[in-house]
């Protein structure tokens, strides 16, 4: 099984191959944006450290909340 998680571009490197993302709760992390064109403040859908989807912000919201809902059972 594969999982993705939305997470929000914070600041992308000047190499605009990577940027460092927060997937909430204080989670930060360095992120290949390579595959996909985005600016700072956007939401991805991230997998095995590559951004693959840019995602509506409502959506992205929203399943960041399912995913802490589903964790803190």
């Amino acid at each position: 099984m594969c999982l993705a998680i939305p997470a929000k571009i914070i600041e992308k490197e000047s190499n605009g191959k990577n940027a460092t993302v927060d997937f909430g709760e204080g989670t930060i992390r360095k992120v290949n944006i390579s595959l996909v064109d985005v600016k700072e403040g956007d939401y991805v859908l991230v997998h095995a450290g590559f951004a693959i989807e840019v995602l509506d912000e409502k959506e992205a919201k929203e399943t960041l909340s399912i995913w802490k809902e589903i964790l803190s059972e």
